[in-house]
């Protein structure tokens, strides 16, 4: 029987993660590890290890002891720190005889600092918002000046860190300046053209340059959006498939843009502009987004497709390799709940309205 240890167990993420390889046939030992015991102690793992966090100096000793202890076939990272950190001692990891299935570092290092990858993109003339790297107050002052809209809004955000981190829109110079003062952010933060609130994410495993599969989710809304000054959590309320061949080509031409032999797992977020085209504004590289298991559920199990390429060199056979899922499926979680998969037709059966 294979062994497979997942990295942050316990957290919505990787639980996911987790929550799909246990429904597969050959009933795979999942193992699990993590820096937090008490998002740990809820993970569906068998065993389960607390490690240190990835920045910290004994991350590399600890995870290398682990991995000799265990001796899992496979181990899978879904935190953008950790993959970073991890795939820098990619070669301890291998020596243990542990598989891996990542891009190589520098595509790792280009999609994790999102100014990079923009810069890359603009590059390419890939269509994105302009976006300026900040450093100074000087900077987020021609920031205003160059990229505000109508209103004098501008987009900022931390160029490394998921969840919408350091997000704000705003139009007030003293605030953006205290906002970036808050993150110790000058040198670490970007600012950009305003897109709208309508985004895409297009999920896509790639093998020596060849795609395997993507599925494309469209966000309806966010948990929690209206505690955040920016609407934006990282947490999906309502996901929706979706296909769309303008975003599938803005997608493929993100990834190959800096990658050109995909290898991995290459998540696209995109943001619609005022025009409603679909502007990619990060790649989660090397991790499945924390909805995953909204596409398992509806019969599309990628964290199955990834394991299965590793472990057994399986690759699957799918009618459609971009988008094999139907349109319209709904996936809608909440605190506390298990999620539902739908139909806004389903919904709107069982649902009564007053007259």
């Amino acid at each position: 029987m294979s062994k497979i240890l997942i990295a942050g167990a316990g957290g919505t993420p990787s639980e996911n993660v987790i929550k799909s390889l246990l429904e597969c046939s050959r009933n795979e030992e999942v193992i699990g590890m993590g820096s937090e015991p008490s998002d740990l102690i809820l993970s569906a793992a068998r065993r389960k290890y607390i490690v240190p966090y990835a920045i910290d100096d004994n991350y590399l000793e600890k995870v290398i002891k682990l991995l000799q202890k265990e001796k899992p076939d496979l181990i899978h990272f879904q935190n953008d720190i950790e993959i970073l950190e991890a795939s820098k001692i990619r070669n301890d990891v291998l020596a243990t005889g542990t598989k891996l299935f990542m891009p190589t570092h520098e595509v790792i290092e280009k999609c994790v600092d999102k100014f990079k990858s923009a810069e890359i993109w603009e590059k390419e003339g890939i269509r994105i918002p302009k976006t300026m790297g900040i450093s100074t107050p000087g900077d987020l002052k021609r920031a205003f000046d160059l990229l505000g809209d109508e209103s004098g809004k501008i987009w900022l955000r931390a160029t490394v860190g998921g969840g919408g981190r350091g997000a704000l829109p705003t139009n007030d110079f003293e605030f953006a300046s205290k906002w970036i003062d808050r993150y110790d952010g000058w040198g670490s933060f970007t600012a950009a053209e305003l897109l709208t609130p309508e985004t895409v994410t297009w999920l896509s495993i790639w093998h020596a340059g060849e795609l395997v599969v993507a599925q494309t989710r469209k966000r309806r809304s966010w948990n929690f959006g209206n505690r955040t000054l920016s609407g934006v959590t990282g947490v999906t309320r309502v996901g929706e498939t979706y296909s769309c061949e303008e975003v599938n080509k803005v997608a493929i031409d993100s990834i190959q843009a800096v990658d050109k032999r995909p290898h991995g797992i290459y998540g696209v977020d995109m943001a619609y502009d005022s025009s409603g085209f679909p502007n990619p504004t990060e790649i989660n590289i090397s991790r499945f987004f924390t909805t995953v298991y909204f596409f398992t559920k509806a019969g599309l199990n990628m964290p199955k497709i990834f394991k299965d390429i590793v472990l057994y060199g399986e690759f699957p056979s799918l009618t459609k390799k971009i988008n094999p899922l139907p349109d319209g499926l709904l996936w809608i979680r909440s605190m506390d709940r298990e999620p539902l998969l739908t139909t806004e037709q389903e919904i709107l059966k069982i649902l009564k309205v007053i007259e």
